[in-house]
């Protein structure tokens, strides 16, 4: 699809990549928008703000009912609280709220919009090497990835007889409010975001937008004890914990 005819929204705009986003959206000429459980987050000028809670089905239909124009669905809301598989089940649930199950209440909500508007696209933000690969302390995040990139996977099948492109993008850590306390290398989320919308314009299924993570999926197909020995390196042997 051609980014500047399009009419885009954008869940969790108000700041990290949704903001960036917002911003390669308008630039590119697209009608935009910006959604956020707080609209008065947003502050690019140019959008049309809303309102919408992804882990909230009302305000999500009722964000649908607003946007009946929209032929390109950036499903890009997220959620990181640092939750391990036996720790704080409360917090794993929170993740899995927003990043598996809000992202799929947001594509149920917005499928019919898109099939009246000629098919369009989803671009899912399955996000990061941790689709792909659990480290220590992002357990619960990896599980949500995991699920939001198959479940990409299989909406294609879903959404085919509508012409509904789904991309799933992928990408390790950016320098967003995300990541801001943590003290790792970082890339930049505007080349993340030129990357996937480019990759929609090219009809891509998924995009991976930097090296590292696409050896992380590489390394799908080898032996995992070879991917826990090159996590090892950085987080410590297994036997150690």
């Amino acid at each position: 699809m051609r980014i500047s005819h399009a009419t885009a929204l954008v869940t969790g705009a108000g700041r990290g990549l949704g903001h960036h986003f917002v911003r390669e959206l308008l630039a590119r000429g697209a009608k935009v928008y910006a959604t956020a459980r707080n609209p008065d987050s947003i502050t690019l000028e140019g959008v049309h703000p809303l309102a919408l809670d992804v882990t909230d089905p009302h305000s999500v239909a009722v964000a649908a009912e607003a946007a009946a124009d929209v032929d390109l669905l950036v499903n890009n809301a997220g959620l990181f609280l640092g939750a391990t598989l036996l720790g704080d089940l409360d917090a794993v649930r929170a993740e899995m709220d927003v990043n598996f199950w809000g992202a799929l209440t947001v594509v149920r909500a917005f499928a019919p919009v898109l099939a009246a508007n000629g098919g369009g696209a989803f671009l899912n933000v399955a996000s990061s090497i941790a689709s792909w690969a659990a480290v220590p302390g992002n357990s619960g995040y990896a599980v949500s990835k995991a699920a939001n990139w198959n479940m990409s996977n299989a909406l294609r099948h879903e959404l085919a007889g509508q012409r509904t492109l789904v991309t799933s993008l992928h990408f390790s850590a950016t320098d967003t409010d995300m990541l801001a306390g943590h003290d790792i290398p970082k890339g930049d989320p505007a080349d993340v975001v030129r990357a996937a919308l480019d990759g929609v314009e090219a009809d891509a299924f998924e995009v991976v937008a930097d090296p590292s993570t696409r050896a992380q999926k590489t390394a799908l197909g080898e032996d995992p004890r070879e991917s826990y020995a090159e996590l090892a390196k950085v987080f410590g042997s297994l036997r150690e914990r």
